[in-house]
């Protein structure tokens, strides 16, 4: 099991349309290259229609540099529509990112009173990552409780539990084709999914691909209302990433994200960010390194949102 949490693209694109601010503006005319303008807008429930990948990023480079890890980076302005990707399209272990879309799903293939039914598990269901889950084991916990301790805690057991009652890992990949997800897929439950091991396709997705599925729980309309908002209050009471995205962006802004961590040095943050009187910007991080006992450093995904943040908003 990795540490953090509880869990152990090609190229980059920086499209500029209207509404960019003065600071978007300043920071994106530092991007070289810049690839495309345009004019037209986008909504936070749909996201814009961008062009592939196709260079990277230097600023982005220097920090794989600095921290020596592999980063992928989707972000968009939700209202404007500009949008930053490095290495956006490439796969990456997600680890406990997962947790936020089983809630999702468990939340849309349910009626909301199964948020009341009752979940019995074991000793033999715990996890090392168990901090709720290890205090209820012999009474179960509600689903409601359960979506509580995946999202806000991590906690790997529950996060387990969400996958049984949708009937397993395919089930997620199934509601992720839903989404029109054609690249997220998740094969194992936790611990396994934290390996991370360089190459292995297995519990992988992309910075865009999951950008994208936040987006729509969050923002858009794949969830029906009141049951966006009960996900949207756990992400964004999340207690796990204070050290990542939130790190990187100033204080007035509020942010829902789910982290994941994992072997080869994997730290991912997902997340949605609302700067004070601008739409919401959609910022999904991930990174890797190339050995299984790599240093973890939180830093490299602070100071990616830190550029994120002062670009986009």
């Amino acid at each position: 099991m990795g540490a953090q949490d509880g869990c152990v693209a090609e190229g980059t694109v920086v499209v500029l349309r209207s509404g960019i601010s003065r600071r978007g503006m300043l920071g994106a005319m530092a991007l070289l290259p810049l690839v495309g303008c345009g004019t037209a807008t986008t909504s936070p429930t749909s996201p814009a229609s961008e062009p592939p990948a196709t260079a990277l990023d230097d600023q982005l480079l220097a920090l794989e540099r600095k921290f020596d890890a592999r980063l992928g980076v989707y972000a968009v302005a939700t209202g404007s529509g500009s949008a930053i990707a490095h290495r956006a399209d490439e796969r990456f272990a997600f680890c406990s990112t997962f947790k936020g879309l089983a809630a999702a799903a468990v939340l849309a293939r349910n009626p909301l009173s199964h948020l009341d039914t009752v979940v019995d598990y074991t000793d033999a269901d715990l996890m090392k990552s168990a901090v709720i889950t290890s205090r209820h084991v012999g009474t179960g916990m509600t689903i409601r409780d359960l979506c509580d301790a995946a999202v806000r805690y991590s906690d790997g057991t529950a996060g387990n539990l969400l996958l049984r009652d949708l009937g397993g890992p395919a089930e997620l990949t199934a509601y992720l084709r839903g989404l029109d997800d054609t690249v997220t897929r998740m094969d194992r439950i936790e611990p396994s999914i934290t390996e991370a091991t360089p190459g292995d396709p297995r519990d992988t997705t992309s910075p865009r691909a999951i950008g994208t599925d936040y987006r729509k729980i969050v923002l858009g309309d794949a969830l029906p209302e009141e049951r966006r908002a009960f996900l949207r209050d756990l992400l964004e009471r999340n207690l796990t990433g204070a050290q990542r995205i939130r790190a990187g962006l100033p204080a007035d802004w509020r942010v829902a994200d789910k982290t994941g961590t994992g072997d080869y040095g994997t730290l991912n943050d997902i997340a949605i960010a609302w700067p004070p009187d601008t739409a919401p910007l959609v910022i999904s991080i991930m990174s890797s390194k190339p050995t299984r006992d790599a240093e973890y450093n939180q830093a490299l995904l602070a100071e990616a949102a830190e550029y994120v943040g002062t670009t986009l908003a």
